[in-house]
């Protein structure tokens, strides 16, 4: 029992020594991409951003106003879905 406890032992420290080895270049890429995109907006950035969401409303309506029933409603259900995903 006693050879069996040290054979899991060191089996178990080999699996954790390879997957950290198998981690750190990849945290290290997520991290450096975490600090270059997820930085919040300075002000200068934010009413470009408003205009570019103007535009998508803009052509949000014009693409509703143009599609039939079946469409929109087809377009409401995948609404709904993803924001029934993203929510729960």
């Amino acid at each position: 029992m006693a050879q069996f406890v040290s054979y899991l032992a060191e089996k178990a420290l080999a699996l954790v020594n390879t997957a950290v080895t198998y981690s750190k270049p990849r945290l290290a890429t997520f991290w450096h991409y975490t600090k270059v995109e997820l930085v919040p907006p300075i002000p200068a950035e934010i009413p470009t951003d408003i205009q570019s969401l103007k535009k998508i409303v803009i052509a949000l309506k014009l693409a509703a106003s143009n599609s039939s029933v079946k469409e929109a409603l087809l377009n409401g259900l995948v609404a709904t879905e993803v924001w029934m995903v993203l929510c729960w």
